[in-house]
């Protein structure tokens, strides 16, 4: 028989009120676990809704016996705190069937310690994330708060790589606030918001005289950060010339101010961010290797906000924090998270702050999610097939035509690059490329059958025929001419 552990040993002593375990009341562990000494225990949904409401709870453990939780019981149980987590307790080590709102597995082998041991794993996570200003709970962003304690006692250069919109920024300001020069500037820049012309001027300053403008000295952004951190954004869209001072300052710690020929020295800790694949501009050399190389000592990966759609519920209720009164029903959580997110975070507060601004209390429904995402359609931006008035034909419809879109468009990406990088090798290359062409082809011909079906059904209506494939009339009548459709 297993022995027995007080997990107060263990646990920290506050584990106790925040902890619900939603167990089978036929239970009779072989572990002989002590629940009461890791948490409340429930075995009714009222008794647990209370539970949640009352204790704003850290972790809920269900026994995978209990079929109760579903999705919209999730939302409910997060109604007051959307970073409750609810783990399921497993026979064995194989987990079950993932689904969107479970955060975890635990299995119910471990013993009394074990447990302990995980639900303390667990909540270490949420205090890192608590601790940097990350707002989630899903096992990426968990993975992204743990490499930041790792590294911001240190000095090593990092590299944020995400999607725009996902928050590279607040990564850049935990690892500055968690290292030793927290006392000392943090200072960012966006090098895609300056000219080239300005942007060394901006970061490394100028002397009296050394352009036209340049009527006194001016100190640069290095050394204002000096003994501090300074963050490079869009790092991919400087120029090499920009690229090679900003590879001696990560070298040696020097630079020239623009017009000056005598060397600074700066102690600054740089941490750069881009959304673009400097992999790939390497390759086109638009980007230096040495430089990567330099910047990506750690390289820190931000998933797109589509990749943790559980992270949606707790970000909506931070962002609304101050409106009370506001909630959103469960029909409105689902809609939005089966849309795509293509502004990501920023995107996401954006239309909490239109909620906000227009609904100052009561619930927010599915027609106001559904008129939010008809706009960013209109205006360019990428949806889901949800519902905003089409039929779920017309819904498939559109999915089938993008996603065609946009495999055609990759493979003739691939073509492009094999006819233009394989020179010394014509023979595979020719062959490579003429398979890539007909795959093109075929991408083509998939695309014009579907835009005749769409024609047909609208007995012509070019208008309509283009809000079923979700694209504009433009697009549409370049299509049409491109296919002799007209």
């Amino acid at each position: 028989m297993t022995q027995k552990s007080d997990s107060s040993a263990i646990l920290p002593p506050s584990v106790t009120a925040r902890i619900a375990i939603f167990t089978d009341p036929r239970d009779q562990s072989a572990k002989e676990i002590a629940w009461k000494q890791l948490g409340t225990v429930v075995t009714g949904l009222p008794e647990l809704y209370r539970a949640a409401r009352e204790g704003r709870l850290d972790i809920i453990l269900v026994d995978e016996r209990r079929q109760e939780i579903n999705n919209t019981i999730a939302n409910k149980l997060r109604r007051d705190n959307g970073l409750t987590e609810i783990w399921t307790l497993v026979e064995g080590d194989a987990a079950p069937e993932a689904r969107e709102y479970i955060d975890g597995y635990i299995s119910r082998d471990l013993d009394q310690v074990g447990f302990a041991r995980k639900l303390e794993d667990i909540l270490a996570d949420r205090e890192l994330l608590a601790r940097y200003q990350i707002i989630a709970r899903s096992s990426a962003m968990k993975a992204v708060a743990r490499i930041i304690a790792r590294i911001a006692p240190t000095d090593v250069s990092a590299l944020v790589v995400g999607p725009s919109g996902s928050g590279k920024e607040l990564v850049a300001r935990a690892l500055h606030r968690d290292s030793l020069r927290k006392d000392r500037p943090f200072v960012a820049i966006n090098c895609a918001a300056i000219a080239e012309g300005v942007l060394e001027s901006e970061l490394f300053g100028h002397e009296k005289g050394s352009f036209t403008g340049a009527v006194t000295r001016r100190d640069g952004l290095f050394s204002k950060a000096d003994g501090g951190t300074i963050f490079l954004d869009e790092i991919g869209e400087t120029k090499p010339d920009t690229q090679v001072k900003l590879l001696r300052f990560l070298e040696d710690g020097t630079f020239y101010p623009v017009g000056s020929s005598t060397a600074r020295r700066a102690n600054v800790r740089v941490v750069a961010a881009t959304n673009r694949d400097l992999v790939e501009a390497i390759a086109e050399r638009q980007f230096r290797e040495d430089l990567y190389f330099r910047l990506s000592v750690v390289k820190i990966v931000l998933p797109p906000l589509l990749n943790r759609k559980g992270d949606i519920q707790p970000l909506l209720q931070y962002f609304v924090a101050d409106h009370p009164d506001l909630d959103f029903s469960d029909s409105a959580l689902d809609l939005l998270r089966r849309y795509d997110w293509p502004g990501n975070v920023r995107q996401l507060k954006n239309f909490a702050t239109r909620m906000a601004a227009l609904k100052p209390k009561g619930l927010i429904g599915i027609d106001d999610v559904e008129a939010f995402i008809t706009e960013q359609h209109v205006s360019g931006g990428s949806t889901l097939p949800v519902s905003t008035g089409r039929t779920t034909e017309e819904a498939g419809q559109e999915l089938i035509y993008r996603a065609i879109l946009s495999l055609g468009n990759e493979v003739r990406l691939l073509r492009d690059l094999i006819t233009s990088h394989l020179p010394s090798e014509p023979e595979s290359g020719d062959i490579t490329a003429a398979a890539a062409a007909r795959t093109a082809g075929t991408m083509d011909e998939m695309e014009r059958v579907l835009i005749e079906k769409a024609l047909a059904e609208t007995k012509g209506n070019r208008k309509e025929t283009a809000r079923r494939l979700g694209i504009g009339e433009r697009t549409l009548y370049r299509k049409l001419g491109k296919y002799k459709l007209r």
